[in-house]
């Protein structure tokens, strides 16, 4: 059984100005400081889960950049700005949310780095075998961490992934070695998304199914398990085009029984549903991963822009997008743990249903009056099920995808409601793209569905939105649902970087 921690994760520190491809660790275990023993192994990888809690990244830009970008909320008018430039699609290399975005990431990947470069050089002495065995467990958490963030970084900066011309396409930088990073040029996008592979292989070895089988519960953690590989394997094989693998991995998690989908049909305590107290208190039985989160040490606020509460009125940036709250049919017990509707404390008074989904999680706003800080969910099981789904449609097995499907549905909508849905070849895509709406509103899926599935949207003008960004309409070659390379990492001494078609 791997060593469970008893730390508190560490506030990540902020970016500094020199590349984002040379970060030095900041926290637990300095730079200068070598990690010479297991139990300093272990609070590196601390440190490592605490750089996933930064505001870059699944607390704020990394999550609400990509919907915000897409079709599903719209800026209302008297609103801060905030994002605007990304809600415009008026983004260019020197546009600081995607800076940090990139930048974050590659620090992930630099902490990573230094951690194996550092236990190599006394890995092989350890002569306890219950110390080498944590420590293997700590590898396989930092093979996990580093796939995963390149994982998202050939998801924002790179085209989508087609299996015919994969090795002529760019992908990202990849660097293994910390001291001794090589060429800062980019591979291909083939080899980037096999050296993710390769990382998940190695964490899937480390982090095996049967120490996980030892486990009372796995769901709802903050710490990266076996069946977290595994759902990383899914999404990755489903943007890859590798529909079988992505069906085997998916199956993994959904057939292993380790976790349940929230009911939002069965009361758990109070007023609250399975699903509603998910979003509400950050647990739930369907979490195969989260951003553990203390009312002192906590990232960024996911519901700040959409509700901007001051404990008296709601002034919110972005509002849901009618076209988005019109998916939810009556009886879909999603929409009431979403959405509240409510009239704004702007001087045009608008009423429209807000997002609640991030109001916060209620024993910080309870206990500390901390709003809109929610936990994010960065693997749900709800998600396993829709690529499963989708893996099946391009099979043409679409008995077996409208049984994934209607398990999900069955578990959000009421009684009232309808879940029943009949999936073909020429409708299976629009119901796929409409659940995933649904399901995932706001989580940071969108931008990449669209570029994926190479289609384009229209924005339409709804009440009191601002007149620059409501009429967008975007084909889907537009070169910016590939975000462009940072600016200064273009510039830098020695550079081979390529740009994207953003860039230009």
């Amino acid at each position: 059984m791997r060593n469970i921690r008893i730390y508190l994760l560490g506030v990540a520190t902020a970016l500094l100005s020199t590349s984002c491809l040379d970060k030095e660790p900041t926290h637990a275990i300095l730079a200068d400081h070598a990690i010479t023993t297991v139990e300093e192994a272990n609070q590196a990888v601390v440190g490592i889960y605490a750089d996933y809690k930064s505001q870059y990244l699944y607390s704020g830009n990394l999550t609400l950049l990509p919907d915000i970008q897409a079709d599903l909320v719209y800026a209302v008018n008297g609103y801060s700005n905030t994002y605007g430039d990304i809600w415009r699609w008026n983004i260019n290399p020197t546009n600081s949310d995607i800076e940090a975005v990139y930048g974050t990431l590659y620090k992930v990947i630099g902490d990573c780095n230094f951690f194996f470069e550092q236990i190599a050089k006394w890995e092989n002495t350890l002569v306890d075998d219950d110390a080498y065995d944590r420590l293997q467990g700590f590898k396989g958490e930092v093979y996990f961490a580093r796939a995963l963030a390149y994982s998202e970084l050939i998801k924002c900066f790179c085209k989508a992934y087609d299996p015919a011309t994969a090795k002529d396409e760019l992908g990202v930088v990849l660097v293994s070695s910390y001291s001794n990073p090589g060429e800062m040029k980019r591979a291909s996008l083939y080899d980037s998304y096999q050296f993710v592979l390769n990382d998940l292989a190695k964490a899937a070895e480390a982090l095996d199914s049967d120490q996980d089988e030892d486990a009372a519960n796995l769901y709802n953690t903050p710490y990266f398990t076996y069946y977290t590989v595994q759902a990383l394997y899914a999404r990755v094989y489903l943007y890859m085009q590798d529909w079988d693998n992505a069906i085997e991995a998916a199956s993994k998690v959904i057939d292993s029984n380790k976790f349940l989908l929230s009911d939002a049909n069965t009361v758990y305590t109070g007023n609250y549903s399975y699903y509603d107290y998910m979003w509400q208190y950050d647990q739930a039985t369907e979490i195969i991963w989260k951003v553990g989160f203390t009312n002192t040490s906590y990232g960024g606020k996911l519901g700040q822009v959409f509700l901007n509460y001051d404990f008296s009125t709601y002034r919110p940036d972005y509002v849901p997008g009618s076209a988005a709250l019109s998916l939810y049919q009556t009886g879909d017990l999603r929409y009431n743990a979403f959405f509240g509707t409510t009239t704004t404390g702007y001087s045009h008074g608008l009423t429209w249903p807000l997002l609640i989904k991030y109001h916060g999680n209620q024993d910080f706003i309870n206990n500390y009056n901390i709003l809109h800080v929610s936990m994010p969910k960065v693997f749900r099981l709800s998600e396993q099920y829709l690529i499963r789904a989708e893996a099946y449609c391009r099979k043409k097995q679409f008995d077996k995808a409208m049984t994934d499907v209607q398990t999900l549905r069955k578990a959000r909508i009421s009684s009232e409601g309808s879940s029943s849905l009949n999936l073909t070849e020429d409708n299976w895509l629009e119901n796929i793209s409409n659940e995933r709406v649904r399901e995932l509103y706001m989580e940071g899926f969108r931008l990449n569905d669209l570029k994926r599935w190479g289609k384009g949207f229209t924005r339409t003008p709804q009440t009191q939105s601002v007149s620059d960004g409501s009429s967008l309409k975007i084909d889907a070659n537009n070169p910016l649902f590939v975000w462009p390379i940072p600016q200064h990492e273009l510039d830098l001494p020695g550079s081979a970087i390529e740009p994207n078609e953003s860039n230009k």
